[in-house]
């Protein structure tokens, strides 16, 4: 499928679950997709099902530990708010938009994790400003491409509300269509963040949430018209999938209170981290362990362990190798995942356990779990040029998604650690 006159379109709804497949299904847009589509129900996301570390793993086919985005955010212990992995820089190796540029391919790319400063031609990238110097408009300039966001500002900038939902996917979605309908695309990547925005604020079950998957049933509509409006369609493939599930939880576990407790870290005059020797980092479902000297994880284990025994909080401790083994962060001591009702985070004052009581400060709904939790998969579905209708693949992993869009572009992933799913393909 890889000629200059075809356009491959790759729709990210963030946060979409194998549960929503059956509500999906029966909406119009998606199922008029469907009819022609094949898919998997049941994806396999990456440990931890984080929305940085999948994105990375769809357009590399790697697990992070291979492609180096470990986690959403940096350790970056001196900072409440700490830096995101938001450079293309952090990926280590080849993606699908790098390979396809080089064979001459037009890509585009509209709020697309770990993007930015990168070479795609039409890039909006997803990066914020994080310090208190920053003008968000300026940022987001300056890690894309200037003119064509310049552009995309100038016209729909008016439909966003910061990073509100649903209208920051409004100016998505607008940009999106403008960018088919002008620039037309071999390789479009597309970042919709809606779905997962509203179930971290109302629950993963909520209306709220089915709104927006209403929601995104209209926009899966829209581009559908604009590529048969524009002549694009008969050349076009496209690929809905989300990157991970959530859960509903109700209490956060803050470990560093415990490990302060234990003299493991400075803290500064602003009351910020200065230097530790032990730290957890935060996944939300799922916390890395960070410790200096490989001496003291034993101790760290059982301080941890310990306190887990009291709280029954905690459902699994895993160790580095373990950990490295489930494709995460192989410069960590321990990781720790997270039993149902519960998620991770890195205050270090207050309790250990924290009610979440319907305070704003928390979400209702969260991931960063094992990709292996019960009921916690992700979907694949495919339609349109160099697809084949009807097949339906019982499971794969997410890291066999970047492989099957290299093929259909082909192009080849080398170092991949997932594989073709040569199912879907004609």
């Amino acid at each position: 499928m890889g000629e200059l006159n075809n356009h491959l379109i790759i729709i990210s709804f963030d946060g979409l679950s194998t549960q929503d497949f059956d509500y999906i299904k029966n909406l119009t847009n998606f199922g008029m997709y469907l009819e022609k589509a094949s898919y998997c129900k049941k994806v396999f996301s990456v440990y931890p099902t984080l929305t940085y570390p999948a994105h990375a793993t769809i357009v590399t086919g790697k697990y992070p530990k291979n492609h180096g985005i470990i986690n959403n955010t940096l350790l970056q212990v001196d900072r409440k708010e700490p830096d995101w992995y938001w450079q293309r820089k952090y990926i280590k190796g080849d993606t699908i938009y790098d390979l396809a540029m080089q064979k001459g391919m037009k890509v585009a790319a509209l709020l697309w994790p770990v993007t930015a400063k990168s070479k795609i031609q039409y890039n909006m990238p997803e990066v914020m400003a994080n310090r208190s110097w920053q003008n968000q408009i300026l940022v987001s300039l300056l890690n894309g491409s200037p003119w064509f966001q310049f552009k995309m500002n100038y016209k729909y900038g008016y439909l966003r509300n910061g990073i509100n939902q649903p209208q920051l996917d409004n100016f998505t979605h607008e940009a999106l269509l403008d960018t088919l309908k002008d620039k037309k695309p071999n390789l479009t990547l597309v970042h919709y963040t809606d779905l997962d925005s509203i179930r971290h604020y109302f629950g993963y079950n909520s209306l709220e949430a089915k709104l927006a998957l209403q929601r995104h049933d209209l926009r899966l509509g829209d581009i559908i018209n604009t590529l048969k409006e524009n002549n694009m369609y008969e050349n076009s493939t496209i690929i809905i999938l989300g990157d991970h599930s959530s859960i509903d939880e109700n209490k956060v576990i803050n470990l560093n209170v415990l490990l302060k407790k234990h003299n493991y870290f400075k803290i500064g005059e602003k009351n910020q981290i200065v230097d530790y020797r032990a730290i957890v980092k935060n996944c939300d479902g799922s916390a890395y362990v960070y410790v200096k000297n490989s001496d003291e994880v034993g101790n760290v284990f059982e301080i941890i362990k310990k306190f887990n025994e009291e709280h029954k909080c905690i459902e699994k401790i895993y160790s580095k190798k373990e950990a490295e083994a489930l494709g995460a962060d192989p410069n960590c001591a321990l990781m720790l995942e997270a039993r149902c009702g519960y998620y991770f985070q890195d205050e270090h004052e207050g309790d250990v356990v924290v009610d979440i009581n319907n305070n704003h400060k928390y979400t209702k709904a969260t991931h960063g779990y094992s990709p292996f939790k019960e009921k916690y998969t992700t979907v694949f579905m495919a339609s349109g040029k160099g697809i084949r209708e009807g097949e339906i693949v019982e499971k794969m992993n997410l890291v066999d998604e970047g492989p099957t869009i290299a093929k259909l572009l082909d192009i080849e992933l080398k170092d991949a650690d997932g594989k073709v799913i040569e199912s879907f393909l004609k």
